[in-house]
């Protein structure tokens, strides 16, 4: 089992709160991390039909039968169970006393808005992190662009296998071929969860929608033109996209608020959460395939802005991620909010570090005021060193 970061932030909450919900993507962990974490809490999965029909049709009764803590894994499948936590929460608010868990967000947020505002702490888990798969201590966002991190922290994977695979937990528990449970994975998960949700009459159409999705990853969202392409109205396309990311399978990375005297795009940019997913939906069919794709800049851009939102979330933060570009041009891929400072981050995934990788870098430098300014460059190479007043890193040590 692959020691999660999340974990710690997991059992402190549960010490405070008398109900901890954790959500995220299918298949990212939830149930295994909440299982290690609380041995000692009962627990009962609202996915089988059994206990769902019992707690639907006697909800006191099914509560009743717990006599301490108790897991309640997929949750959002028995929303009018939240009601009857309430009131037993409001009667007896022990710390720790239900664990939810997850996954469609959407749903979850509904019930606990109307429920367990304020009896709650929700967090959430994304697929594993480049750290956790190799066992090391999660990524420290506070030394990015200030400190060099560890060389211990290297791997010896290969590059283009790691973004083909992506880090859904199961791959790499079995050693799965990628490809085919990927495959498994949209037509079981994504289109059932969809039904749910929406009730999508064209899961044709909802199909090619994803597929459009992941071919506008890493650029400025157009749901006008995003609609067009698909033959639907521009309303479905914001309908459809906000349950993309209210099921963890993408995320909208903002743009940065800050006016630093130039006209500033204010359009997010899309981004899918697992690189192999991604990877999927481009058709993408090996490793080979991706060395010499077109889309290898987005790809593994994608990676490296999923692995600094991990590093947010699994530490039960709001993420302060943002991007930054002016209307003739000049761009930051990402910016990180550190209190009153920001740390530009620029993403290559060459392998050799040029020169002109550290022009936005410089000019954003310029534009605040700042020539020592943190800043960083994440880059497809093996080595980490720092190089104009910039750390440069590897993508390896993330």
């Amino acid at each position: 089992m692959y020691q999660r970061a999340l974990a710690p932030t997991l059992k402190d909450a549960a010490r405070r709160y008398p109900v901890v919900t954790l959500t995220g993507p299918r298949q990212s962990g939830k149930t295994t991390l909440v299982r290690a974490a609380f041995r000692e809490h009962a627990y009962a999965s609202l996915e089988e039909p059994d206990v769902r029909a019992f707690a639907l049709e006697d909800p006191r009764g099914f509560l009743a039968q717990f006599e301490g803590p108790v897991i309640l894994d997929e949750a959002q499948r028995t929303p009018d169970l939240f009601s009857y936590l309430q009131t037993l929460v409001d009667e007896d608010d022990r710390p720790g006393r239900f664990i939810l868990t997850g996954s469609q967000n959407f749903l979850l947020r509904q019930s606990i808005s109307q429920s367990l505002a304020g009896r709650t702490a929700v967090l959430h888990l994304l697929p594993l992190s480049l750290s956790e798969l190799e066992g090391h201590r999660p990524l420290a966002l506070r030394t990015i662009g200030r400190r060099l991190p560890s060389r211990s922290r290297t791997t010896d994977r290969d590059l283009m296998e790691t973004l083909f695979t992506g880090f859904y937990p199961r791959i790499h528990d079995r050693g799965l071929d990628a490809g085919d449970w990927l495959s498994n994975y949209v037509q079981t998960y994504v289109e059932r969860d969809v039904r749910e949700i929406l009730n999508v009459g064209d899961l044709e159409a909802f199909g090619r929608f994803v597929r459009l999705c992941a071919g506008r990853t890493g650029q400025l969202l157009n749901l006008t033109s995003l609609g067009n392409d698909c033959g639907i109205t521009h309303t479905t396309a914001k309908r459809w996209l906000s349950i993309l990311e209210a099921s963890f399978l993408i995320a909208l990375l903002r743009p940065h608020h800050r006016n630093f005297g130039k006209r500033l795009i204010k359009t997010p940019k899309l981004y899918f959460l697992d690189c192999g997913l991604l990877c999927y939906l481009l058709r993408i069919r090996s490793p080979e395939d991706l060395r010499p794709h077109a889309a290898r800049g987005v790809v593994f851009e994608s990676f490296v802005v999923s692995e600094l939102l991990k590093a947010f979330v699994h530490a039960g933060r709001e993420p302060d991620l943002y991007f930054w570009r002016d209307a003739t041009g000049h761009e930051i891929d990402v910016l990180i909010e550190a209190g009153r400072e920001l740390v530009a981050v620029e993403v290559k995934s060459g392998q050799t570090v040029v020169p002109d990788f550290f022009d936005g870098l410089m000019f954003w430098r310029g534009l605040v005021g700042d020539d020592e300014a943190p800043a960083a460059l994440i880059h497809g190479g093996g080595e980490t060193y720092r190089r104009r007043g910039v750390a440069v890193v590897s993508w390896s040590v993330l």
